[in-house]
């Protein structure tokens, strides 16, 4: 069955209430006529990067819930959850049985063991894209006393799974399978990007190798009766890369052109990648990351990009840098700016609604992060608490502190455009972006009799919705 054309939330299991329980109170409470899809964040057991190092695929952390609790909201709304495909726990039965066994586990050829990779020069290293300070690669020491290498391409504990080998593949689909059985619609391949590894390459997104894991994903989760959202931030054209194949791309480039097209109240930029973006994306403006600048290179000019970095670092933490494996303790490139969206457009209400319209004006499903749903602000108590950049934006609320949050009229105003996305017929139809000057943008969506537009004045931050009543026969708008 395929996707609702509905908002779908973005969430952590245990950061709306503590537990899925909690979860689904607050969505059949605040929520229920507003969106139609969920994404749940890893909800496995985990022993690293907020849930990212999963020992399996197939249990829910019993601190999280159940199964039952998973499945009471997807037999309501179509439910995403991410399949780490990069790597696994290194307290996983598998890695476990291979340390304990060595070449003999029946589990080796799922590890990425990198002495099998010939050498490695100093060049080779200065190539290969890293997520941290150190290279990646992690000695091991079997039971047998006999050591080794394996490939960690994020922390120590996340061990990365090699996919030259068919014990790989296997492990996969029995997770698929097992997911939608539980109700998943929609896969966010995790980290999808770092699967192929060539010595001598970047080993990140090589070329041809990523789009044969990417496809045999694609028709697996189909046969299973699924779709897949790989994830991976870079050049836009991957996005279209994917899209061409058959899968959802996110629109990872459409939280900086927001950004600087209300904060430099210039829509050109915006609109020139309107025109070719993909239809059949995944449209957000935060998610548990920062906000990704290589997503957006090649659509923004350099110094506007600087210019963007410039003004939003004054209100975040510390961006996340580009670092390379042969001078770990370089930087390079801003990767991520650490912000909620909500901070970045400098806690206006009105610019943080316009925002939301324009999203839910873009081609693609839209996701709304949870953070963001509540206007959230920057938690630095939280961020200096784990040393983690990125936890500025993961705030965790109680049940009390989400009623709170929704009755706030920035969020009861992001409500009415969510329930006005989900319900309009019009955007089930074909989107049209109209003429306007630089400091305007006009969308619009046109489905059979139905027909909304929206126009947005970037220089008094106002925007208006017209649309069509065809029950009765009049035209109406709505003031964002």
């Amino acid at each position: 069955m395929a996707l609702r054309n509905q908002v779908q939330l973005i969430c952590y299991p245990d950061r709306l209430g503590n537990n899925l329980g909690d979860l689904y109170q607050v969505i059949d409470k605040h929520l229920s006529d507003a969106i139609g899809g969920v994404h749940i964040l890893p909800l496995y057991p985990s022993n690293a990067d907020n849930g990212f190092s999963p020992l399996t695929h197939t249990e829910v952390d019993p601190s999280f819930g159940t199964w039952a609790d998973v499945e009471r909201i997807s037999s309501r709304f179509d439910l995403c959850l991410d399949v780490t495909i990069n790597h696994i726990s290194d307290e996983s039965v598998e890695f476990q049985d291979f340390l304990k066994n060595g070449q003999a586990s029946a589990y080796a050829d799922l590890f990425v063991q990198v002495d099998r990779l010939g050498e490695i020069s100093h060049d080779d290293l200065s190539l290969i894209h890293i997520r941290k300070e150190k290279e990646p690669f992690r000695d091991v020491e079997f039971a047998n006393g006999e050591r080794g290498r394996v490939w960690c391409t994020f922390t120590e504990q996340q061990i990365d799974l090699d996919y030259t080998s068919a014990h790989t593949y296997q492990l996969m689909e029995g997770y698929i399978a097992f997911l939608v059985a539980r109700g998943v619609k929609l896969f966010r391949l995790d980290a999808f990007g770092y699967t192929t590894k060539r010595i001598g390459s970047n080993c990140f997104l090589v070329e041809p190798e990523v789009y044969r894991i990417l496809e045999w994903f694609r028709d697996t989760t189909q046969k299973y009766g699924a779709e897949t959202l790989p994830e991976v931030h870079d050049h836009f054209s991957y996005q279209h890369a994917i899209s061409r194949r058959g899968m959802r791309p996110y629109a990872f480039a459409l939280p900086p052109l927001v950004l600087h097209c209300l904060l430099m109240a210039d829509s050109r930029y915006l609109k020139n990648w309107l025109r070719m973006c993909p239809r059949n994306q995944i449209t957000l403006l935060d998610t548990h990351d920062g906000i990704c600048i290589p997503d957006v290179e090649g659509v923004l000019p350099d110094d506007q990009i600087k210019a963007l970095i410039d003004d939003v670092s004054q209100r975040s933490a510390d961006p996340i840098m580009r670092r390379s494996a042969v001078s770990v303790h370089s930087v390079g490139a801003i990767y991520q700016l650490t912000c909620t969206f909500y901070e970045a457009l400098l806690c206006d209400d009105d610019a943080y609604i316009i925002a939301r319209a324009i999203q839910f004006f873009t081609p693609g499903i839209p996701q709304v992060y949870y953070v963001g749903l509540l206007a959230g602000r920057n938690d630095y108590e939280l961020m200096e608490r784990t040393s983690e950049a990125r936890d500025i934006n993961r705030e965790f609320f109680s049940l009390d502190e989400v009623d709170s949050a929704m009755c706030k009229p920035v969020v009861q105003r992001l409500l009415a455009l969510m329930r006005f996305r989900s319900d309009y017929p019009a955007f089930q139809g074909r989107f049209e972006l109209n003429s306007s000057r630089d400091s305007f943008v006009v969308m619009g969506w046109r489905h059979g009799e139905y027909y909304c537009r929206l126009s947005v004045d970037l220089i008094n931050k106002t925007a208006r919705i017209d649309y069509r009543d065809v029950d009765g026969c009049c035209e109406l708008e709505m003031h964002c």
